[in-house]
C-alpha cells in the first residue's frame, strides 16, 4: 500500500522544516486563518481546556502567538509551562500535532507585533479583562471607549499582554490515506535534546 505514498510530504532534516512546507500549502488553499490551532492547557486540577489561537511567528525552532497573560489560558500556561497544539487543513487533508514547553515572550518581539496591531485591536487588548465574567456588552464597549478616549496618541503594550513562545519536544505528521489507512510520522527530541528523531506509526 505504500506505492501510493509520497515521500517528498514528508521529507525534511527537521519537523520545522515539514511545518513550514504544510503551512505554506496551507495559505495556498485553505479560505480562512490557516494559522489556526487549537491550543491545550490544563488548569491546576489537571482538567484541559482548549481553544483556537493564531500561531503569528515561526522563530528559532520555536511557535510564538500572542495573548492577555490574565485569562485563564495565560493563567494555565504560566503554571503548568507546557502545551499542546494542533492544526487540521481540511483542504490539504493533513493536520499536524504537537507538544512542548512554553515560556513569557514578553520583550522587543512582543512589542512589534503589538504596535503593528489596527488602533482599534491595541485598545482592545486593554479593554478585555480576558475570561473573567462580563455583565453586558455595554460594559465593554464602554471600557473600550474609556481608553479609546485616554491614549489620544501612542497606545502602549499593556504589561498583562504579550507573547508565549512554544518550544516543542513531539510533532506529529498526519496525511489522509486511501482505506483510512493514514500516514503518521512522529518526531521526538532526542535524549540529549539536541537532534531530532522521527517513526512511522500506524495510523
Amino acid at each position: 500500500m505504500d506505492n501510493n505514498f509520497d515521500k517528498e510530504l514528508f521529507s525534511g532534516d527537521s519537523p520545522f522544516d515539514i511545518f513550514k512546507r504544510w503551512l505554506a500549502d496551507a495559505k495556498k488553499k485553505e479560505i480562512s486563518d490557516p494559522e489556526a490551532m487549537a491550543l491545550a492547557s490544563v488548569d491546576e486540577n489537571g482538567m484541559p481546556n482548549v481553544r483556537i489561537v493564531l500561531l503569528r511567528i515561526i522563530d528559532k525552532e520555536s511557535f510564538v502567538f500572542f495573548t492577555n497573560y490574565s485569562s485563564n489560558k495565560g493563567t494555565e500556561l504560566l503554571n503548568s509551562k507546557k502545551v499542546a497544539f494542533n492544526i487540521h487543513w481540511k483542504t490539504l487533508k493533513r493536520q499536524v500535532r504537537v507538544r512542548g514547553l512554553i515560556e513569557k515572550e514578553n520583550g522587543s518581539l512582543a512589542d512589534n507585533y503589538y504596535n503593528g496591531r489596527p488602533e482599534g485591536s491595541k485598545i482592545g487588548a486593554w479593554a478585555s479583562r480576558q475570561s473573567r465574567v462580563l455583565e453586558s456588552r455595554q460594559e465593554l464597549l464602554d471600557r473600550w471607549k474609556k481608553f479609546k478616549d485616554r491614549f489620544q496618541n501612542e497606545i502602549p503594550r499593556p504589561d498583562f499582554w504579550g507573547g508565549f513562545r512554544i518550544k516543542p519536544t513531539e510533532f506529529e505528521f498526519w496525511a489522509e490515506g486511501q482505506y483510512r489507512l493514514h500516514d503518521r510520522f512522529l518526531w521526538k527530541k532526542s535524549k540529549n535534546q539536541s537532534d531530532w528523531e522521527s517513526m512511522r506509526l500506524n495510523p
